[in-house]
């Protein structure tokens, strides 16, 4: 059973570093814009630490577009908390309504 959990919480870990690595400076628009670069990159290095053995370990129980379904729910789940609690941004009617619309995509993936 660990097998199958630990890449989906090492997903998690990565997620939440990447989307401060993509997203986080967009509350910091007066730093200069090299400086944010280089900050992301920095951020990213941990997100790399976390996806690579996700993916390795994840690989010997789901396939690969199993593994990418889990991650890109995993993402829009991390980003819609983000967008919401760290960008103070409206989370919409119409952006439920698609996630439903990937959640539905998922089940066909992982259909037998």
């Amino acid at each position: 059973m660990i097998k199958y959990i630990s890449p989906i919480v090492l997903l998690i870990v990565s997620n939440v570093f990447m989307t401060f690595a993509w997203y986080g400076h967009l509350r910091h628009k007066n730093s200069a814009l090299w400086v944010v670069v280089l900050v992301s990159w920095l951020i990213a290095f941990f997100e790399y630490c976390f996806q690579v053995p996700a993916n390795r370990m994840g690989h010997e129980v789901y396939n690969v577009v199993q593994l990418k379904t889990i991650q890109e729910v995993i993402t829009l789940i991390i980003f819609s908390l983000f967008s919401v609690l760290y960008l103070k941004e409206q989370f919409r009617w119409n952006y439920l309504i698609g996630f439903v619309f990937i959640i539905l995509a998922v089940f066909f993936i992982f259909k037998k």
